[in-house]
């Protein structure tokens, strides 16, 4: 997207007689949220006027924050592609303020921004490119969702096998009319499964599009008949979705990251970053790895023995090198899953990075194991609160309550009578 100013936005505006504007958040949770405003209202929203009831908001009640100011980035403005042309819909996507303007530091997006500046003040600029993976469902007679399809389609397959293909296409030509840049899509490896990737960007920008291509991919997936679904594992049969992440530099930082004579292609530098990463890797999995189906995914897909390590080769790594181009190593990060906050994700793969550099980690050997990744929601919790430089990065507060609600998440799941404890208890017991 090239950047505009408010003076361009408020022409566009007035040209394509748009009537109403969503002014999008994530909120405390990575859940994107909008209020609508119209026309007439704009200059007070662009200048942050605009404000929501926090109280309503998870998270937000417990951090005692009532008011949410709403500031637009500019940058973001969009026509979304799929409302009326009669009375069209533009939308912003928003920062979170306090009523004097000040950045609500809790905000995923603004936690992941001061990463961003932190790594710039150690003269490293990243971008990355994520692989987005999910599936549509055929809905049953009401319309109501299931996780059940006709289809038989497999990996890289067309129509007619690929019953979701002409929903994909539509889904590509929203986001291009978004100004997303697309690098490729395809049916995936399990029926009804589809993968989308981007072509790289800066961090908060890459957030920013992840986060609309849930919401595209929801709204054109339900105009075509299929209920979307970016849950991890979403039947005990197939495969499981992920949002594996490449990360790279621009050129600068690939300079500094990088050694032409290193047998992997790495510098000093860039093995320190790995090995922060590496070292970091079990605490992050509750970020990476947000709900309780999310450990039903990674134990299926990461279920051997030899844990957390690096490869180049090993489809069971959690992390891989890789090239991005002719000659540039990349790390990409195969854990992460669709119910991902995509800020806080990116944020802690730079950040466990960065710490990996200021402390001048020493990277183990490729495919040696260096600890164990957890295998549920609570191990997770347990293993970020371990790790005091996690808090670090998004602050005491916020980490206080992001825990406290994935751990209640937990233990709500915990209590429930599962089908699978009926199926093999109630008639024998």
């Amino acid at each position: 997207m090239e950047s505009k100013t408010k003076e361009q936005v408020l022409q566009i505006i007035e040209e394509e007689d748009i009537k109403f504007i969503r002014l999008q958040f994530a909120d405390f949770f990575g859940v994107l949220r909008n209020i609508a405003v119209t026309g007439s209202e704009i200059e007070r929203a662009i200048e942050g006027g605009s404000y929501i009831d926090g109280y309503h908001i998870r998270g937000a009640k417990e951090m005692g924050l009532r008011k949410i100011y709403l500031k637009p980035d500019i940058d973001t403005f969009a026509i979304l592609p799929w409302r009326p042309q009669q009375g069209k819909v533009g939308r912003f996507l928003c920062d979170l303020t306090y009523e004097d303007g000040r950045m609500i530091k809790e905000s995923p997006r603004f936690i992941l921004q001061s990463v961003l500046d932190r790594a710039e003040k150690a003269g490293l600029s990243f971008e990355v490119n994520p692989e987005c993976e999910f599936f549509l469902f055929d809905t049953d007679e009401e319309g109501n969702p299931t996780n059940e399809t006709k289809e038989r389609a497999m990996y890289l397959d067309m129509a007619p096998l690929d019953s979701g293909e002409n929903a994909r296409r539509a889904i590509i030509f929203a986001l291009e009319e978004l100004g997303f840049e697309m690098e490729s899509s395809h049916h995936e490896d399990a029926p009804a499964q589809h993968a989308v990737a981007f072509k790289r960007a800066s961090g908060v920008k890459m957030a920013d599009q992840i986060l609309t291509l849930r919401n595209t991919v929801r709204t054109i997936g339900a105009r075509n008949g299929f209920h979307a679904t970016f849950m991890p594992k979403p039947r005990t049969d197939l495969p499981g979705s992920a949002m594996a992440i490449t990360l790279t530099g621009t050129a600068e930082t690939v300079a500094q990251m990088t050694s032409a004579t290193d047998v992997y292609g790495m510098s000093e530098l860039g093995k320190q970053f790995l090995a922060g990463v590496l070292h970091h890797m079990p605490g992050m999995s509750v970020i990476a790895n947000p709900i309780v189906n999310s450990y039903k995914r990674t134990g299926a897909r990461f279920c051997s023995d030899k844990g957390i390590f690096w490869s180049q080769e090993d489809y069971e790594a959690p992390i891989c090198l890789v090239k991005d181009g002719e000659n540039d190593t990349a790390i990409r990060w195969e854990l992460p899953d669709g119910a991902t906050n995509p800020y806080l994700t990116i944020a802690y793969l730079i950040a466990s990075g960065l710490d990996g550099i200021e402390k001048k980690l020493l990277l183990p050997e490729a495919d040696t194991r260096v600890g164990s990744l957890p295998k549920t929601l609570k191990d997770a919790v347990d293993e970020f609160r371990k790790d005091a430089y996690l808090t670090e990065v998004c602050g005491e507060k916020y980490a206080e309550i992001y825990l406290a609600s994935k751990r209640g998440e937990w233990d709500s799941y915990a209590s429930e009578v599962t089908d699978w404890e009926i199926r093999e208890y109630l008639h024998r017991i």
